[in-house]
């Protein structure tokens, strides 16, 4: 978890995805992760997040989540006991770690930012790409020096976010049907186009 959120914060956001479940609360996403599985039951997920929660470490509010936390601090601490209950969890599943670069930990919560806004432009829920960048930009803080996933996708070319979401699709412990690039995304990407030439 340090290391996810120290790498998307060293890219900008003010922090980090466990940082943030630990803030809100993590038996929030729980709740969630447990009414759609009995409406996908076949929908691929890490359980790491119902282990934690099956702990009772939902968060700041329990003094204990993906961090530590003292009484009247806000300060994440590293958890031996989280680090140790993944490990647990990865070998039971038989995955042998590796190591992730900070790179790879941004395109991935990125990209599939960028793949689900794809989506929204292909199904017109948004007109264009900018306006899903001021909305991340203004409601979730993304970097606002990045120009929003949209634009910052466009930037690193299109071409090469597909290459990369390919290249995660790949590894047998992911999941491909998530990593499969937009349609928009693939076409853009044949012309050598970038959102904002949609």
């Amino acid at each position: 978890p340090a290391q996810v959120d120290k790498a998307i914060e060293k890219f900008g956001f003010a922090m980090g995805p466990f940082r943030m479940g630990d803030l809100a609360g993590n038996d929030i996403g729980w709740a969630i992760r447990k009414r759609r599985s009995v409406e996908q039951p076949d929908m691929k997920y890490s359980r790491t997040a119902d282990k934690l929660c099956e702990l009772g470490r939902f968060g700041q509010k329990t003094g204990a989540g993906w961090y530590d936390y003292q009484a009247g601090k806000r300060d994440a601490i590293p958890s031996k006991l989280v680090e140790d209950m993944i490990a647990e969890h990865r070998k039971e599943l038989g995955i042998t770690p590796r190591k992730i670069s900070d790179e790879e930990i941004v395109q991935r919560l990125v990209y599939s930012l960028v793949n689900e806004g794809a989506h929204i432009l292909e199904d017109g829920i948004a007109s264009k790409a900018s306006d899903i960048d001021m909305v991340y930009i203004t409601g979730y803080g993304f970097p606002i020096f990045r120009g929003g996933p949209m634009h910052y996708a466009s930037q690193q070319g299109l071409f090469n976010v597909v290459q990369a979401m390919q290249r995660f699709g790949r590894n047998p412990n992911d999941d491909a049907k998530f990593w499969e690039p937009a349609g928009l995304i693939s076409k853009l990407a044949a012309e050598g186009k970038g959102f904002d030439q949609a």
